[in-house]
């Protein structure tokens, strides 16, 4: 599993730890867990978390070592 670190327009940065993967939903961008055998996003994936996209500056994947 990954981290990703998304840095907001108001400089603020979020960590959403235990993702694997995000993907755009409409107005949100949402970051998904998904099981080691599936690699997908589909009726098995756990939502973490949603952001508004339009409020999101940049996003990357993180060292899960801070």
């Amino acid at each position: 599993m990954a981290t990703f670190e998304v840095m907001l327009k108001d400089g603020s940065i979020e960590r959403i730890e235990g993702a694997d993967t995000y993907n755009q939903e409409g107005p949100l961008t949402t970051f998904f867990r998904t099981d080691d055998d599936r690699r997908v996003i589909d009726c098995w994936s756990e939502r973490l978390e949603s952001i508004r996209t339009v409020d999101i500056v940049r996003i990357r994947r993180a060292s899960e070592s801070y």
